[in-house]
């Protein structure tokens, strides 16, 4: 097929993908001359250059090019051109950018509190976005992009990862088909471990203004797997949470890693000076911005919680036990689906359950890799009927990518956006609101020690089964 069929399907799939606000809207879209898809990056730290960055350069760079960079700091730009290979020119004002380059999509990887200023300055310019989770921070701005939505002829896709996993897709798969009838309660636990868990505390999600808290930034991907696997909408939330292992908790604090006096008293130092990308992304810059990447994490202005619990009940009367710690020996997660007709329990990298020969930092290494060979990995799902023995179902796949979930991701947006997708594994803007309002909702319940309600928070009402 040419590169100009092939810009023109990806093209007309873009309001199949995103659905709009809430029906899927007119698949006719008018097209430039250009051959490839023209696309801008707003945000280059390490998400933005690596997997929304390097990786479309590497697998997609027949379908698409780089027209513009955009970021605040100049070093961090000069260094994302050079990393991801390209030759664009770059910017500091966004708006000059998409003037100048005239893009046919723009891929939002900023700081999760301004996600919503480029969103909506993009549909309002007339311009397909891509966002990369979470949609935004709180309530006031998911209603002004859902908003900026509606007005704009564009639309809005949002980068849920997990989704696309083999792994998670199994489970999506027997619930689907029933296989223990009617869904009635789900347990779900997430560990992050003293690697990767204590990482947000000294990087600027650390801070509720910047990151909502890691009920938005990091429970958003759980969120968004749980309203998909339980094909429903959230409607209450009630929840506990509390900061106390990190921030003002700790027993030693520095100004950051590197200068620190207790390096060697202090069990979470990390040698930010090991890694060379890091060094040159984030160390070589912070003269222009101040931001520091290997901050200390035992810093007074931390104010996220560290432990965090939720029940949420859903529109179709599915209650949901949820819990994220952020301290654990080891990372991984459990879940549990209990139904009228059985019971499905699936897990990943529960050290206890199964051999697992890597340490939790190459464990984490491994699943965030965008490249190299194949490390693929078989894991069970098991499924209990009611009056029978259970069975065991085995899925394979690659654990790479986030459990090869970025690799469809990407090829369903850039490759064969016109593929069925019988599932729903496609993610548009009613799907990014509802993942980040429970962990709004758990914020606000948590300052009120209230039940929360989702319809109360914007003008999304919750739907007993997703549209």
């Amino acid at each position: 097929m040419s590169d100009n069929n092939s810009r023109r399907r990806f093209l007309t799939s873009v309001s199949m993908l995103a659905a709009g606000y809430s029906v899927a809207r007119p698949a006719h879209l008018m097209l430039a001359p250009n051959t490839k898809l023209k696309v801008v990056l707003v945000g280059t730290g390490v998400r933005g250059t690596s997997f929304w960055g390097k990786r479309l350069v590497e697998q997609y760079s027949d379908l698409l090019e780089f027209v513009g960079l955009c970021d605040i700091n100049p070093g961090r730009l000069a260094y994302a051109k050079e990393y991801m290979g390209v030759s664009c020119p770059v910017f500091s004002d966004f708006e000059e950018m998409v003037t100048k380059t005239k893009p046919d999509l723009i891929i939002v990887t900023t700081k999760d509190s301004t996600h919503h200023e480029f969103i909506i300055k993009g549909l309002d310019m007339g311009v397909d976005v891509l966002t990369e989770k979470p949609l935004t921070t709180d309530e006031d701005k998911c209603q002004a992009i859902i908003e900026a939505e509606k007005r704009s002829s564009k639309n809005l896709i949002v980068g849920f990862n997990y989704r696309w996993s083999p792994y998670m897709t199994k489970v999506k798969e027997l619930l689907h088909q029933g296989a223990i009838g009617k869904i009635t309660s789900v347990d779900f636990h997430w560990y992050l471990n003293t690697h990767h868990g204590a990482s947000y505390f000294r990087r600027w999600h650390g801070q509720r203004d910047s990151g909502g808290t890691l009920w938005v930034h990091k429970a958003t991907h759980h969120f968004d797997l749980l309203n998909w696997w339980i094909d429903s909408d959230p409607a209450e939330v009630f929840a506990y949470g509390a900061l106390e292992h990190y921030g003002s908790n700790g027993p030693f604090r520095g100004d950051n890693c590197r200068t620190c006096p207790h390096k060697t008293e202090c069990k979470f130092h990390w040698d930010i000076t090991k890694s060379k990308r890091d060094m040159k992304l984030y160390v070589e810059n912070e003269k222009h911005d101040g931001y520091i990447r290997d901050n200390c994490l035992f810093r007074n202005e931390i104010d996220i919680y560290d432990k965090m619990s939720a029940q949420i009940k859903y529109a179709n009367e599915v209650v949901v036990n949820y819990s994220l710690t952020t301290y654990s020996p080891y990372e991984g997660w459990k879940i549990a689906f209990n139904g009228m007709d059985g019971r499905i329990e699936a897990w990943l990298d529960i050290p206890y359950f199964e051999k697992v020969a890597m340490s939790q930092e190459e464990l984490h290494a491994a699943e965030m890799a965008q490249g190299g060979s194949s490390d693929m990995i078989s894991k069970p799902v098991i499924v209990h009927k009611n009056w029978n023995k259970h069975e065991t179902q085995i899925v394979n796949y690659d654990r790479k990518g986030h459990g090869g979930g970025d690799e469809r991701l990407q090829n369903k947006i850039f490759k064969h956006p016109d593929n069925p997708d019988p599932l729903k594994h496609a993610a548009g803007i009613r799907d990014g609101a509802m993942s980040v309002l429970i962990g709004v909702a758990a914020r606000k319940s948590i300052d009120s020690g209230q039940p929360i309600k989702i319809k109360d928070l914007t003008e999304l009402k919750p739907q007993v089964s997703r549209i």
